[in-house]
């Protein structure tokens, strides 16, 4: 975790959903003079999710001590998360601009979303049913991805994205970032 004296990137969570808010934590990506890479290591992962509410704060502080203990399983989380970030920005790129996605990156997606399904479990308490995120010891780490691809299935799958694409996706236009219409009317770049 950061210390005292280190000041915590704020990220921009305005793209409307998790999957998007991930594919925006590279600002400017379309110049190459500009670009900025927020994602840096695990621990910033972990601080976007917990911005994002992904995580708790205990959830996050037991992912920074698993990491520390394991930093080879940190560096592979990381990687899968870069690799899932770039095929959710390539893919929704090319829904702004009304063209079919590159396979390999749905399928990057498709898998993604098959390993968090395989990890939900339905769970009763205080009276009622819920999902949670349970892990099967393999890499615990990587449960912060499994939300984002159950969060970009749902808007592929959706009729908000349907209704999202053409001029009415930001980086349609050039903007740096991609954004659902509702943050795209409001005039979010």
């Amino acid at each position: 975790m950061p210390t005292k004296q280190q000041a915590v990137f704020q990220f921009d969570l305005t793209g409307g959903h998790l999957a998007l808010d991930l594919a925006n934590t590279v600002s400017r990506r379309d110049d190459p003079t500009r670009r900025r890479e927020h994602l840096e290591n695990f621990a910033d992962l972990i601080s976007f999710a917990l911005q994002d509410k992904i995580l708790s704060v205990k959830q996050a502080k037991d992912l920074h001590l698993l990491a520390r203990r394991s930093a080879s399983d940190a560096a592979s989380s990381f990687r899968k998360a870069i690799a899932l970030r770039e095929a959710v920005y390539r893919v929704f790129a090319a829904a702004a601009k009304d063209r079919p996605a590159p396979a390999e990156d749905l399928l990057k997606i498709n898998e993604s979303a098959v390993e968090a399904v395989q990890h939900r479990r339905l769970v009763r308490g205080n009276g009622s049913y819920r999902w949670e995120w349970q892990t099967d010891g393999r890499n615990p780490l990587d449960r912060i991805l499994w939300p984002i691809a159950e969060s970009a299935v749902e808007l592929l799958t959706s009729d908000e994205l349907n209704c999202c694409a053409g001029a009415r996706l930001p980086i349609a236009s050039g903007c740096s970032s991609i954004t659902v219409a509702t943050a795209a009317a409001a005039g979010a770049t």
